[in-house]
């Protein structure tokens, strides 16, 4: 087997930890953004002050620091380490991190896209006698997903770039792979990466695309 197809096959397993990232991040962080979302809007005021405030400094500090403080930080601040031994527990951190990063910048989307649905349509389910989840899951929610999926389809394909953040605390990813070789004077592997990132980039790219076009009736 020559040297380049190795190289190539050592790229591709490297980047199934880019897409486990990207997965478990969107499997955990679209449900507990929509939770934060329900707190940033919480007619309890300490309650909407608090997840307001967290949203704030999350969306306002760099994401390779916090990836570095919630690997790191409860060691150094003598709580005891809870990550595993190894790659599982630089996975297992980075994972925790990038889904905090995401549900904080996911809840904005959410609460912009429900309190963009006029509230009369609220008011006109409260007389036909609905409930309120009713209203949310039958009147509110489709709409939202309409005007969400845009802002959303651009966070989702940032995350897929974000994923190469991980290796600031030596999770074997793509990037970090293909740096190793070029230590070793090969440059290709590096440029190599784009064609990984390029093609997951462009699946996803359409199936927003086909998903918005499935939404076009609510105009």
């Amino acid at each position: 087997m020559s040297e380049a197809l190795v190289i190539w096959e050592r790229l591709s397993g490297s980047f199934l930890l880019n897409v486990e990232l990207f997965a478990l991040t969107l499997v955990f962080a679209l449900p507990l953004g929509l939770l934060v979302a329900f707190g940033s809007m919480s007619r309890f005021a300490p309650l909407r002050g608090v997840v307001r405030t967290f949203v704030w400094v999350i969306r306002g500090t760099p994401l390779m620091l916090q990836i570095i403080v919630i690997y790191l930080g409860p060691g150094l601040m003598d709580w005891g380490n809870p990550w595993p031994s190894g790659s599982g527990g630089r996975l297992t951190a980075s994972v925790v991190a990038f889904v905090i990063n995401y549900a904080c910048y996911f809840s904005e989307i959410y609460r912009g896209g429900i309190e963009s649905v006029p509230r009369g349509q609220t008011e006109a389910g409260q007389v036909l006698g609905m409930t309120k989840s009713q209203i949310f899951f039958k009147v509110t929610l489709l709409q939202v997903i309409k005007r969400i999926l845009p802002p959303m389809g651009n966070e989702v394909i940032t995350l897929v770039k974000d994923t190469s953040l991980a290796n600031i605390i030596s999770c074997k990813e793509i990037i970090m792979m293909a740096k190793e070789y070029s230590a070793k004077g090969l440059i290709w592997p590096l440029f190599s990466t784009a064609i990984f990132f390029l093609i997951f980039v462009g699946v996803l790219t359409i199936l927003f695309g086909a998903l918005e076009k499935k939404m076009d009736y609510f105009k």
